[in-house]
């Protein structure tokens, strides 16, 4: 029988580009999902597949209330709720983006009043030092979670705001691990993309502007910085199987070893979706992160027995396809760039 049958299972965040794929998922493995979001950027119509097999709350959770309300009766939490975007919101909302720490924390200890018996929380690869990233006289490297430890010296230099608080979140739900045995896990999610992802997020926004056809066709950076692209069905199956069978609090990584630099994204997109503008132009003076980004997978192999499964040249297929046909060019066109520094609204 499913670990997940008759589970009775919360999502924060759960309207959101990864939390209702993660609904889909958990409502197809027998879960009862209760959808806790605020709608800040989340919609209720990402959620329209299984909306009549879900409980929705409309909620802000930093409100101690709306969280003990949220997580009442519930076994299982999945943690998604949060201020993020993309790198042109977290670099332009610090003060957004650091309150996540209020967040996580009432939601914490509402789920151990509550006697939530795990928390699954969605943490990210922000948390990692950012001086390892951003050396680019040497190879390349693969991120291993031991290289974010807030209690090695050396160990912690988050990127920026949101790195902090998410790192300053793993670090909260293992103390109430050590203090009252909550099981749970902190899964460090690495640029993921997919359906229903909005412009905030440099894959989406190279896309929007192919779709709507900008010429210069504007890149952020200088093009040679690198991300590993890890699809969204591939993370939620990590998420999934996190919540499985880690219960000490450990950090594990979901996301591609591979290192893909932006220019070449772009380049593939393009081609993809057949523009070729006269001028491809690489502005630096727009947020663009860190040098070099992708993850070390064996941890997620070895505790999990997961890996991503769909290729990076599939993935993208798909999520063109999806662009395509859900969206109007000229509202793209009209918005595009509030949506390059926004969180889009519901």
């Amino acid at each position: 029988m499913s670990f997940w049958i008759d589970k009775k299972v919360l999502v924060t965040g759960g309207a959101s580009f990864i939390g209702s794929h993660l609904v889909e998922k958990l409502v197809s493995l027998g879960a009862h999902a209760r959808v806790a979001d605020d709608l800040s950027s989340g919609k209720k119509e990402n959620l329209k597949k299984v909306a009549g097999h879900i409980e929705f709350v409309q909620a802000d959770l930093r409100d101690r209330c709306a969280a003990a309300d949220a997580v009442c009766r519930m076994e299982v939490i999945f943690h998604l709720a949060a201020k993020h975007g993309g790198r042109g919101y977290i670099d332009t909302h610090p003060a957004d983006c650091s309150s996540n720490m209020a967040l996580d924390g009432t939601l914490f200890e509402a789920a151990v009043k509550a006697d939530v018996e795990h928390i699954c929380f969605a943490s990210s690869a922000c948390v990692y030092p950012v001086g390892l990233q951003n050396k680019s006289d040497r190879p390349a490297m693969n991120l291993k979670e031991e290289d974010a430890d807030p209690f090695k010296p050396g160990g912690a230099l988050a990127d920026g705001e949101y790195g902090w608080a998410k790192l300053m979140g793993e670090m909260a739900l293992q103390a109430y691990h050590k203090q009252y045995g909550l099981k749970c896990a902190s899964c460090r999610i690495f640029t993921a993309y997919g359906e229903r992802e909005n412009e905030t997020h440099a894959l989406m926004a190279l896309i929007a502007k192919a779709f709507v056809q900008v010429d210069p066709y504007i890149v952020w950076g200088t093009g040679e910085q690198d991300r590993n692209f890890t699809y969204v069905g591939d993370i939620v199956e990590g998420l999934v199987l996190a919540a499985e069978k880690i219960e000490d609090g450990s950090a594990v990584n979901l996301g591609s070893s591979e290192h893909i630099k932006i220019k070449d994204a772009a380049q593939s997109i393009l081609g993809i979706m057949g523009f070729r503008p006269k001028q491809i132009v690489f502005d630096t003076s727009k947020p663009c992160g860190v040098f070099s980004r992708a993850a070390d997978l064996s941890r997620a192999q070895c505790l999990l027995g997961w890996q991503p499964r769909l290729s990076f040249k599939d993935g993208l297929k798909r999520t063109i396809n999806w662009y395509l046909a859900s969206k109007d060019r000229d509202e793209v066109l009209r918005n595009l760039d509030v949506r390059l520094c926004e969180r889009e609204s519901s």
